[in-house]
């Protein structure tokens, strides 16, 4: 088989987890992983995202710093309470992250433009998440059509596998896939020894989604969701 390149926005989380099996079972044998430390609440997650990236034989795994509390306006970029239990509405929730997604995008495109790569996964979920603007399909074809116009990369190519899966679809393939969910972080809020809240939105989604597929959830809560 011939090298196929690609890099996998790896945030350490469940959805970037099975991007990341996905991208290996789809044949590319050459996977960079990219991971951001942005400032968010707490760094549990690029813990995981590095050691999915060695599980899952990454060639290569950058964590990129920038400073998004500069600007705030985030449960988790600011000095506002992470919201718990409830599920998002459609309405755009506290702890979207403004304009998370087109940064990080825009960052891997550049390592695209030097390593001579045309292929981006990314764990967006426009299912669970509607109501981040940067999760909807709209967006991510929108973003690939710029990409493309804008540099040397004509035939760049964003897959976003997941957008349209329930957490139960999205769990079931990453365990045919061989993902080992204990590795992975979610919660916005954990404890300082990284155990999750149980409470926010993203520990609700993910526990909902292991009890919908029938799969035991590994998590290990600091109070389990009832």
């Amino acid at each position: 088989m011939s090298d196929q390149s690609a890099i996998v926005l790896l945030s350490g989380g469940l959805d970037s987890a099975t991007c990341l099996a996905i991208a290996k079972a789809e044949g590319f044998n050459r996977i960079r992983t990219l991971a951001f430390d942005y400032g968010q609440r707490h760094r549990h997650e690029l813990q995981a995202a590095s050691q999915l990236s060695e599980k899952f034989g990454a060639i290569e795994h950058r964590l990129v710093r920038i400073d998004l509390r500069q600007f705030g306006g985030s449960a988790l970029t600011d000095n506002i309470d992470v919201p718990k239990d409830r599920l998002c509405s459609t309405e755009i929730p506290v702890t979207y992250v403004p304009a998370r997604n087109t940064i990080f995008l825009s960052f891997a495109l550049a390592w695209c433009e030097v390593i001579d790569c045309n292929d981006v996964y990314i764990g967006v979920n426009a299912l669970d998440f509607s109501g981040y603007p940067d999760c909807r399909p709209d967006f991510i074809r929108s973003f690939q059509e710029t990409a493309r116009l804008g540099t040397k990369r004509a035939s760049f190519t964003i897959h976003a596998p997941l957008i349209d899966w329930t957490k139960a679809q999205i769990i079931r393939k990453g365990t045919e896939l061989g993902v080992d969910y204990s590795l992975t972080h979610s919660c916005y809020d954990p404890s300082p020894d990284g155990l999750a809240c149980g409470h926010c939105d993203s520990c609700l989604l993910r526990r909902r989604g292991f009890t919908e597929s029938g799969i035991a959830d590994p998590t290990r809560y600091a109070t389990p969701p009832g």
